[in-house]
């Protein structure tokens, strides 16, 4: 008797976790993805593990620039496209074109253009992230009833009470730095499949999967300009506006061409300190601050307190958890993607302003770039440097 009662115990408890594992699978497949697709491996892998997991994706690839009468740059989306095109062919997997050149160009390109013009340094990639990425291509994907919007960034999303945004596994490869404006709507609806892998892991299952991207090099910087300079993409909608270079006492040594074509920090190849302060120091001068209703550039040596700074003022703070946190915060601060995180106190110094004190100095906070804060392994959201 007891023989039996186990035999059908057993026999119960199997098939209820094969109709587990069954239920498991099949609310997989209908959960429909949608992946944001580059061109690159990174995203190219991210949608072949989503297929791997059997969820049902399909493939999404941004036309986010073409070369026009009023700005022209450097940008390989058509090859970019083909690229993507092939690995959805292999996978299996549909992929649709978005275009998004006008959006791209009115909250990216004009912002970028904008803040030059005020003489600041700004971080489009941030800005590509909150308002198209997961802003007009959000939209698109629960318009089209997509379940969730993938894509091939490195970071993790965990949720408890709220949703937090977590350094990835590949710390050399995080990108909560540039993602650190998404707010909890956003993160709800988003997914990184690559999160908990390597760059070199990434390349390894695109080899394996014999991925047509698998050798593909890594894309830096900003696909619109490609090779021309910054100085040279600018020059189309800046107009050059001479000025004086001083010293912090205010002597002048020379001439710019407008503040905009400048960056704290940037060394002045023209100038060497030898030559206009004294024999005794020979070393190269720096960028250290930039005036702009003076339309002054300031030089000094690399040692210069306007160039090495311990209280930093921010604005705009954004919180991925949507409340302000309690002052006085300790925490820790990246002024820079890949930057060492400094530990730092940060205390609210007015509505839409917050002091930033670190222990060690920073080189060269620039305006318009953004300090981005962590609490351990997770980001809490960051402001626009002053």
């Amino acid at each position: 008797m007891w023989i039996k009662i186990v035999l059908l115990y057993l026999v119960r408890y199997h098939w209820d976790n094969v109709a587990k594992v069954y239920n498991q699978n099949t609310m997989k497949k209908k959960q429909r993805i949608l992946v944001a697709m580059s061109g690159g491996v990174d995203s190219s892998v991210a949608a072949a593990l989503l297929v791997h997991e059997g969820y049902e994706v399909t493939g999404a690839f941004m036309k986010q620039w073409n070369d026009s009468g009023v700005l022209t740059g450097v940008c390989s989306w058509k090859q970019d496209r083909r690229d993507a095109m092939r690995v959805a062919a292999q996978l299996g997997i549909p992929l649709i074109t978005f275009d998004f050149e006008k959006e791209y160009r009115d909250l990216v390109i004009e912002y970028l253009f904008r803040e030059y013009e005020d003489g600041r340094i700004p971080n489009p990639d941030v800005l590509c992230n909150v308002h198209i990425k997961f802003g007009v291509w959000l939209k698109k994907a629960k318009e089209l009833k997509f379940d969730a919007l993938a894509t091939g960034h490195y970071a993790s999303i965990k949720k408890e009470q709220k949703y937090t945004l977590c350094i990835a596994k590949d710390k050399n490869k995080d990108q909560t730095y540039f993602l650190h404006r998404l707010n909890q709507e956003q993160l709800a609806f988003a997914r990184f499949p690559i999160s908990e892998y390597t760059k070199p892991e990434v390349r390894q299952k695109a080899y394996d999967w014999k991925l047509p991207t698998a050798d593909r090099a890594e894309s830096m910087g900003i696909c619109f300009i490609g090779e021309v300079s910054m100085k040279q993409f600018l020059e189309q909608r800046i107009t050059k506006k001479s000025g004086n270079i001083i010293l912090s006492d205010g002597t002048v040594v020379g001439k710019h061409e407008g503040v905009a074509f400048y960056t704290i920090g940037q060394r002045h190849f023209g100038l060497q300190a030898s030559d206009i302060v004294s024999q005794t120091y020979s070393g190269p001068l720096f960028i250290v601050e930039k005036r702009i209703d003076a339309n002054e550039l300031v030089v000094g040596f690399e040692d210069s307190p306007l160039l090495n700074k311990t209280d930093i003022i921010i604005k705009d703070a954004h919180w991925i958890s949507g409340l302000s946190p309690v002052f006085p915060l300790y925490c820790t601060v990246r002024f820079r993607h890949r930057e060492i995180l400094k530990s730092c106190v940060l205390n609210q110094v007015s509505e839409n302003k917050i002091l930033i004190k670190t222990k060690l100095p920073e080189r060269a906070p620039t305006p318009g770039q953004f300090a981005v804060f962590y609490d351990g392994g997770v980001c809490l959201g960051g402001g626009i440097i002053q």
